[in-house]
């Protein structure tokens, strides 16, 4: 469910005022992740990294309110839930667009992420949940390793995030990750505790 609410009735009427009109309001962080949990459970359990770092973004974003609260336009719109959305290659040798509701619940999560973007892949449609949830976005490029990604401020608000190839050294492995976010939406220490806690997720994942 969705709803509009009043910007002056929102804890977040001050950074409304200070960016929706800004030239640029979107601000990108870097950060390097240790991903070795999730490479150790990729292995044995034999389920998908990027699924699993979807599955972790969600769980750290959901612990943040200010994540359910988007600048759409002009207007703020409130949500009751959170989708995470990944890109496929499609059959065509193309990119679609794929969001996935966020649940805490890992095999039912695991199980929607494999059977959405199999079907993605296969229609190459793209596979849209704005209108009924915030949509966190994602882009693994992994032809290549990554330091950093700087992305455009096109009209799309959604916080985003961008990673590579994961990394080894010695025995661990790292992940550099940038993540866009509107300042509307949240403001610098909700991102470092989105940021802390996408961490946490990551190293105490079963």
């Amino acid at each position: 469910m969705t709803k509009e609410i009043q910007p002056k009735d929102s804890n977040r009427f001050v950074a409304y005022k200070l960016w929706m009109n800004a030239p640029n309001p979107m601000i990108t962080f870097f950060k390097t992740f240790d991903v070795t949990n999730l490479i150790k459970i990729h292995k044995r359990d034999s389920l998908k990294f990027n699924m699993l770092l979807c599955y972790c973004i969600g769980k750290a974003a959901a612990d943040i309110k200010e994540f359910f609260t988007l600048p759409v336009g002009d207007k703020l719109i409130q949500y009751d839930s959170l989708a995470v959305n990944t890109i496929v290659k499609n059959k065509l040798g193309e990119v679609s667009s794929c969001d996935i509701f966020f649940t805490k619940d890992l095999k039912e999560f695991n199980r929607d992420y494999l059977k959405y973007t199999a079907q993605v892949a296969e229609t190459c449609q793209d596979r849209d949940l704005s209108d009924d949830f915030m949509v966190i976005g994602t882009s693994a490029i992994i032809e290549t390793e990554l330091d950093g990604v700087i992305g455009m401020n096109s009209g799309f608000n959604n916080p985003f995030l961008f990673w590579g190839k994961y990394r080894k050294k010695r025995l661990k492995y790292y992940l550099p990750v940038s993540f866009q976010f509107h300042h509307t939406q949240i403001d610098g220490s909700h991102a470092a505790k989105f940021l802390e806690g996408l961490q946490a997720e990551i190293n105490q994942l079963l």
